[in-house]
């Protein structure tokens, strides 16, 4: 053990294919410590999207569970704003910041048992977020579709450090963002370990969100939960994330992307973004059919 702490540094983290590259690269530099204390700079990261606080959340988690302290540092006012109000720095020793706007969904480290706790979660934090209006049947289904996300991040991940998640309406930028992500074997793992299926991380993406594709066993629906979000989504505007490993793949109104970044992501992240300037009314197809 070093009697000096290690330090590793952060840059601009925002929702995109760059912002997740980074949390990748933060989690492979944090992988070289074992037994350390380790410093994260935060004096280059000019911007900080809150709802990244869950991958972040995931990489700590793995850095701790290397028998390491976690401290952070150089945080930009701005920046200690941010993660101070979605509730991510309670755990490093900052004081907490009250959300007087309602604009957060805080951030909350979730064990694989706590389903009941992430309903409830959602059902609290979703109001008040200038989602477009939904009949009271495909709100529910809405609601259950994202709870789905949890019980299968649950269920095939394997996350031992648990499930996380957070997220952050932005009014000026008319978009509600809510991630999910876990610590866990990751897509393309699961996939070779229940199947024997070898495959890029891209393609094991891409093989999941196929409809009727599953690692589960016997007659029992699979597949990532995301068929009703994404047709929402569609019809929105809005776009959805997926990372695993090295896999990443984007859905939004600029069409479709399915790649490979440089370091793989110690777990999976969705990430769902609703387009609140959206007026449009929404409702089930079937309830158009009574």
């Amino acid at each position: 053990m070093s009697s000096h702490p290690s330090a590793v540094s952060l840059g601009e983290i925002r929702s995109t294919q760059s912002g997740f590259s980074k949390l990748a690269a933060l989690a492979a530099d944090l992988d070289a410590y074992l037994f350390d204390t380790v410093e994260v700079d935060f004096s280059a990261c000019t911007w900080f999207d809150a709802n990244m606080s869950a991958p972040l959340g995931v990489v700590f988690a793995h850095a701790v569970d290397n028998l390491n302290t976690v401290k952070i540092k150089g945080l930009r006012p701005n920046v200690e704003t941010i993660l101070s109000k979605n509730r991510f720095l309670n755990g490093f020793g900052f004081p907490e910041r009250e959300d007087t706007h309602g604009t957060t969904i805080p951030y909350r480290r979730f064990t694989v048992t706590d389903d009941r706790y992430f309903a409830a979660y959602l059902n609290k934090h979703l109001r008040g977020k200038d989602l477009p209006i939904m009949s009271v049947a495909l709100s529910e289904r809405f609601k259950n579709s994202i709870l789905e996300l949890f019980v299968n991040a649950a269920m095939h991940s394997e996350s031992k450090l648990g499930i996380f998640s957070c997220g952050q309406f932005f009014p000026s930028k008319h978009r509600l963002d809510f991630c999910i992500a876990d610590a866990g074997l990751g897509i393309r793992r699961k996939i070779y370990k229940e199947l024997g299926l070898k495959m890029n991380s891209d393609k094991a993406i891409e093989w999941a969100l196929q409809e009727g594709n599953t690692t589960r066993k016997g007659n029992v629906p699979g597949g990532l939960g995301l068929k009703l979000i994404r047709e929402f989504i569609a019809m929105n505007k809005g776009r959805i994330q997926i990372v695993s490993d090295r896999g990443y793949w984007e859905y939004s109104p600029h069409g479709e992307t399915l790649t490979r970044i440089d370091t793989p992501f110690p777990g999976t992240v969705i990430n769902i973004e609703i387009n609140t300037a959206d007026h449009s009314s929404y409702r089930l197809r079937s309830e158009l059919e009574i």
